[in-house]
């Protein structure tokens, strides 16, 4: 009981919350000088390409935590901030984890945050449908990757990615109808998916989003590439997109961020990138994404403590001036 008391002091939470942040701050720093200052590809790199894709990275977790929010439903849509912070601690706790534990990350941290009124099976519905609409938002992207490829297996590959995309945005569209069918209503799990099912509209809606956030993903490793004078090839930047991203989504595997490097240097590899080249590029840009992820839960963890910090007279004329 004491420790369940000391652990919901607010003074304690924000002790706590502020000493993780120095940790991953710490992390990000000492991460940067390491791969700026090292043996890795981004020790010759053009500093302000490598800035732009990182500035990319960082748009592209706030594009995906705005379609995520689209799939709850109105009363227990969680704070965009919550969303983008459980993504970026998913993709820093991805560096150790296996495989699929980044989704309980996300939903630990949404439940954690403050405000947050979603239940976990809203949660983990939501992930399910998430998981989707990065499958349909990956088609393109893939097919794209195919009719550049040069191998016939690697151009099988990206098909059978871009045909589940396409199979997912069917389920995605069928969700919504199919809860309110009366032979799925006669269960209590159907009548509790046509109170939690997203819409239509705002399916689509979330397709849009997470597909602007796999968009500028890709192009921030098109920098990347040019930034290290490897490729200017934006084709095979989707390509090695797509591979991590597949990758991403096996059931089990031996940590996240490694299984996605492994796949990225895989398929520069199999371009014609020479080996050594593919598996430095590959760590490096997994690297990047860690630190951005790490960014975007110090900027949200920054925003709460200022209005911690703000003054309580201020706190309540803020609202009558807006």
């Amino acid at each position: 009981m004491r420790v369940r008391r000391l652990v919901s002091d607010k003074r304690v939470q924000l002790f706590l919350n502020g000493g993780f942040g120095v940790v991953l701050l710490a992390v990000a720093i000492l991460s940067t000088r390491k791969f700026m200052s090292g043996g890795w590809p981004l020790h010759h790199a053009d500093p302000v390409l490598v800035a732009a894709s990182a500035l990319l990275y960082l748009a592209a977790y706030g594009f995906k935590a705005l379609g995520w929010q689209r799939l709850f439903a109105h009363h227990e849509r969680p704070a965009a901030g919550a969303l983008a912070a459980a993504g970026g601690a998913a993709c820093v706790g991805g560096v150790a984890l296996p495989g699929r534990v980044d989704d309980a990350i996300r939903i630990a941290v949404v439940r954690r945050y403050p405000g947050t009124r979603t239940g976990l099976g809203a949660l983990g519905l939501s992930l399910i449908v998430l998981g989707l609409l990065d499958n349909a938002a990956l088609t393109p992207l893939a097919s794209i990757a195919a009719a550049n490829a040069d191998s016939w297996t690697v151009r099988v590959g990206f098909g059978v990615v871009a045909v589940a995309g396409v199979l997912a945005a069917v389920v995605i569209a069928l969700l919504p109808r199919a809860s309110g069918w009366k032979r799925v209503s006669r269960f209590r799990v159907g009548r509790w998916l046509a109170g939690h099912t997203h819409c239509t509209r705002e399916a689509w809606m979330a397709w849009l989003l997470v597909s602007v956030s796999w968009a500028l993903r890709g192009t921030a490793v098109f920098l990347l590439l040019n930034a290290l004078s490897m490729s200017r090839s934006f084709p095979l930047a989707l390509a090695f997109l797509c591979a991590s991203a597949a990758s991403a989504a096996l059931p089990i595997a031996p940590a996240g961020a490694a299984t996605q490097a492994g796949a990225g240097a895989a398929i520069l590899i199999a371009s014609g990138v020479h080996t050594t080249q593919a598996i430095a590029f590959s760590v490096a840009a997994q690297a990047l994404v860690i630190v951005t992820g790490a960014a975007v839960i110090l900027l949200v963890a920054a925003w709460h403590l200022a209005l911690k910090l703000r003054p309580p007279a201020r706190r309540q004329a803020l609202p009558q001036q807006v």
